[in-house]
């Protein structure tokens, strides 16, 4: 049996996120709205219907919506961990197309074999434990030359909020805990879908810069999404005042603009890869995919 590392306590992940969603809604989900709007129009360039389809982690289901009239859609399979995301009062069914919730773990995909089309995962993936073996399964699950498409959170995500917490708690208690997770790097996605088993692997990235007026709103903002802090090696203990405010000014002062209004980064890693059919292009070496997303999806779609 293999052992991965346990990055992240799940459990509490997804009761931070169960509890964000009764309280907050989609408040928050301006992220989400941004990568949905992104996908939908990576896969309008691919000129080939995908009959079967999964939103894999899509939380509120905005991407299962902006494809749902896609020529040749029948089945969206609409997978979460909690009832509550499935059952959006803003759902909309399109004529002929069917819409199935599934309550799953992208580490364990409760999927048949060579059964979908195509996989879309909104900005889930990131908070896996064991990324290799959910991209695995992933594959497992499409049907010969489908299509895998997702976004991520990469690791200069957040990385003002990481700065300042690092030096707030040298500054005062000569140590340091973690506070902002080790998303993926870009460079490691390539490689990491080859050894997955997808033919045609593409990695690419946004920068999305958030503005804030204080550190605390942009905090608040992390706790609506059901983001905090669920690291397995977090500290236990609740944030020391001291550090906290410490941690603002270093914010405000390092990382803010002329109006005083702060920054936040949020680096989005896009990722596409097909699984093996004898019709494509002969698979990169491991750790080459630079190609960018349009020119592949265009060429494969002729």
């Amino acid at each position: 049996m293999t052992h991965f590392p346990r990055i992240f306590d799940r459990s509490l992940l997804q009761k931070r996120r169960q509890k964000a969603w009764k309280i907050h809604g989609s408040e928050a989900d301006f992220l989400l709205a941004h990568v949905s709007d992104d996908m939908a129009e990576r896969l309008s360039i691919v000129l080939r219907d995908f009959p079967k389809v999964l939103e894999l982690g899509g939380h509120s289901g905005l991407l299962a919506q902006k494809i749902i009239n896609r020529s040749g859609t029948e089945l969206i399979i609409r997978q979460e961990h909690q009832i509550d995301y499935l059952t959006s009062p803003a759902q909309k069914v399109a004529t002929g197309t069917k819409i199935i919730p599934l309550i799953g773990d992208e580490e364990a995909l409760p999927i048949a074999p060579q059964s979908l089309d195509l996989i879309l995962s909104p900005l889930s993936l990131h908070w896996v434990n064991d990324l290799p073996g959910s991209l695995l399964q992933i594959r497992n699950s499409l049907k010969p030359d489908g299509l895998f498409l997702a976004t991520l959170l990469g690791n200069e995500s957040l990385k003002e909020l990481r700065t300042a917490f690092l030096k707030a708690e040298t500054d005062i208690s000569q140590g340091a805990s973690p506070h902002v997770a080790p998303f993926p790097e870009l460079k490691d996605m390539g490689s990491l879908l080859q050894r997955a088993g997808f033919a045609l692997p593409v990695a690419d990235q946004d920068m999305v810069t958030v503005r804030y007026d204080t550190m605390f709103a942009l905090m608040a903002d992390l706790r609506k999404m059901g983001a905090a802090n669920a690291l397995q090696d977090r500290a236990k203990k609740p944030l020391r005042r001291d550090i906290l405010m410490r941690a603002a000014e270093i914010y405000q002062s390092d990382f803010s603009d002329e109006d005083g209004r702060i920054r936040a980064s949020f680096q989005i890693l896009s990722i596409s890869g097909w699984a093996p059919h004898e019709s494509q292009q002969k698979p990169l070496h491991p750790g080459s995919a630079k190609t960018h997303f349009s020119k592949v999806l265009t060429d494969k779609s002729q």
